[in-house]
């Protein structure tokens, strides 16, 4: 007498009976196998007008600002005196660093005479 190790049919397509390890199943594929999401696009749905669409993007701009963070008077005062001395500290630097290259390219220029 022989048994059938077929699989049950209530059980998923990713899982086995006999405790073999599942099937990985492909991106967007449920239980049964097929697809469980449909792409996008592929729906079939009328299209809405302009009017619809920029209404609907005008609440969706609102939403997201209304879950927005917004800094204090005193971080904004905090943070803009920081990218000043920043900045400042930056084209210091710079211009020091220019004219020392400045001054010596032109002590190689004298040493070796060339115009």
């Amino acid at each position: 007498m022989t048994e059938d190790r077929d699989e049950p049919e209530d059980l998923p397509e990713t899982a086995t009976a006999s405790g073999a390890a599942p099937r990985m199943a492909r991106y967007g594929e449920g239980l049964e196998g097929r697809p469980a999401r449909r792409e996008r696009g592929m729906a079939e749905r009328p299209r809405d007008n302009f009017l619809t669409r920029a209404s609907k993007f005008v609440r969706d701009v609102r939403s997201e600002l209304g879950r927005t963070t917004w800094p204090t008077a005193h971080e904004v005062r905090h943070t803009t005196i920081i990218t000043v001395i920043a900045v400042i500290f930056f084209a210091t630097y710079l211009f020091a660093a220019d004219r020392l290259f400045a001054f010596l390219f032109d002590q190689v220029h004298r040493l070796f005479g060339v115009s």
